[in-house]
């Protein structure tokens, strides 16, 4: 930790941050020279690690050539190039991408993209967005009003857009005894339809959903049909169906977008933080052949924009992490390390009488922490566990992504975890060995005996 006097204003000023100096794979060094392992890649973003030494050649490279061109003059090699790898690869329909520079900017575009959409058709009256409730889609102010993060959205609500919001697919709180997976999945996803109903399909633009949720509530894990169902009722009913894969996409639940495990495709889809893998900014939003011959032969014009719009170098080094993600086969690697990241959970916390759920896919892992393991009760908020996790993490020389309010808003713990895609045996075991030992040192310090 430094005692210099910073000029920034941090997320928390009050804290007292360590300089994060090196990196080392799958490692971050700080500059007293203490490593933690990176075991949610700051917030699911470095899935290659830290010392990629193929990606910092390429952002090299492409400076030499030319750091930036504003994209209302220029095209460039790396921006086209990238286009056509994720087209070449994205859900069926998914026929052209704009780049921007993080998650929030995708949606922004995303929801401007998809109004003109229907401007350009002449349904003028389609003005809402339907969501779920516990999610996140982003802190810009559109991003904020079709998100359902209750505490990051109330201090904001006066100035947010209206927009609708629905149950999520939450199947440890909102299950019925009596329902079976698919049951309950239809059942939920019946609500998107019922809210539909009430609004007027003709005043709807879409529906946005992250396909395993993230920071919000904990890796949650849709069951099986339950978006098939939403597709089908967004097709019914006419509306665009959005998928936000900032944080769960680009191979982090084990294939490269996460929608594929559901056998669906959306109309647009958006993704960041896997992206570039944090060396540079970078975000993307895919859009399908209908949604772009509407705008080309109609107004040919989409009305929205940022100065960072397609930057050479942010493509030249996203391209160079999907590069090296696909030829070394890092998706076997995801799949094959994320197994055994759920045994090593399970061995650990699968008995724990304060882990009431283990979820996840991939290297995408969230544990949902709980008073009691039978009522599943939730901590006492004012506990304050989840950054009891935190500090003890951090001491033990773990990052993890402890949050709170995972139920409700206000109610509710839980751990995300989202290592690196290079992750091997040893660096499962480290990172099970000193998540248990930083939950428990939290619990002791609550109060609360294992």
């Amino acid at each position: 930790m430094s005692s210099k006097k910073t000029r920034i204003l941090h997320r928390q000023p009050s804290s007292n941050l360590a300089y994060a100096d090196k990196g080392d794979g799958p490692y971050i060094i700080d500059q007293d020279g203490k490593s933690y392992i990176d075991a949610s890649g700051g917030a699911a973003v470095s899935c290659l690690g830290h010392s990629n030494s193929r990606v910092t050649q390429a952002i090299k490279d492409q400076i030499d050539n030319i750091a930036f061109a504003h994209t209302s003059f220029f095209t460039t090699e790396p921006a086209e190039e990238l286009a056509e790898f994720l087209t070449d690869r994205a859900p069926e329909g998914l026929d052209y991408v704009y780049f921007v520079s993080g998650g929030s900017e995708a949606t922004e575009s995303a929801l401007k993209l998809a109004r003109q959409y229907f401007l350009e058709k002449g349904e003028k009256e389609r003005k809402y967005f339907i969501a779920r409730r516990q999610s996140y889609h982003g802190n810009t102010l559109g991003a904020l009003s079709v998100g359902g993060n209750m505490w990051r959205r109330q201090q904001f609500e006066p100035i947010l857009i209206d927009a609708d919001h629905v149950a999520p697919c939450y199947p440890y709180r909102d299950k019925l005894p009596s329902e079976t997976d698919e049951q309950y999945g239809q059942r939920v996803a019946n609500e998107l339809e019922q809210h539909i109903k009430e609004i007027g399909a003709e005043n709807v633009i879409g529906f946005m959903a992250e396909p395993v949720v993230g920071a919000t509530s904990g890796a949650l894990v849709p069951v099986p049909g339950y978006f098939k169902r939403i597709r089908e009722i967004c097709d019914q009913y006419g509306i665009l169906l959005i998928l936000d894969e900032v944080m769960c996409g680009m191979g982090r639940t084990g294939t490269l977008f996460a929608c594929e495990q559901e056998g669906i495709s959306p109309d647009i889809l958006t993704t960041a933080k896997g992206l570039g893998a944090g060396y540079q900014a970078i975000g993307a939003m895919l859009l399908s052949n209908e949604i772009y011959e509407t705008i080309v032969n109609g107004s040919g014009f989409f009305q929205h924009g940022h100065t960072y719009l397609a930057h050479p170098t942010a493509c030249a080094a996203a391209l160079a992490v999907q590069k090296e993600i696909e030829e070394n086969n890092l998706l076997e690697n995801v799949n094959a390390m994320g197994k055994k990241l759920e045994e090593a959970l399970l061995e650990r916390f699968g008995n724990h009488p304060n882990i009431g759920d283990i979820r996840g896919r991939g290297l995408f892992w969230g544990l949902e922490l709980v008073a009691d393991r039978t009522t599943k009760e939730p901590l006492d908020p004012a506990l304050k566990i989840h950054a009891g996790i935190k500090k003890h993490a951090m001491d033990l020389g773990l990052i993890c992504y402890p949050g709170n309010g995972t139920i409700d808003g206000q109610n509710g713990n839980h751990i995300l975890l989202a290592p690196p895609f290079i992750i091997e045996d040893k660096h499962v075991v480290e990172i099970a060995d000193k998540l248990q030992k930083a939950v428990e040192s939290a619990l002791t310090d609550a109060g609360i005996a294992a």
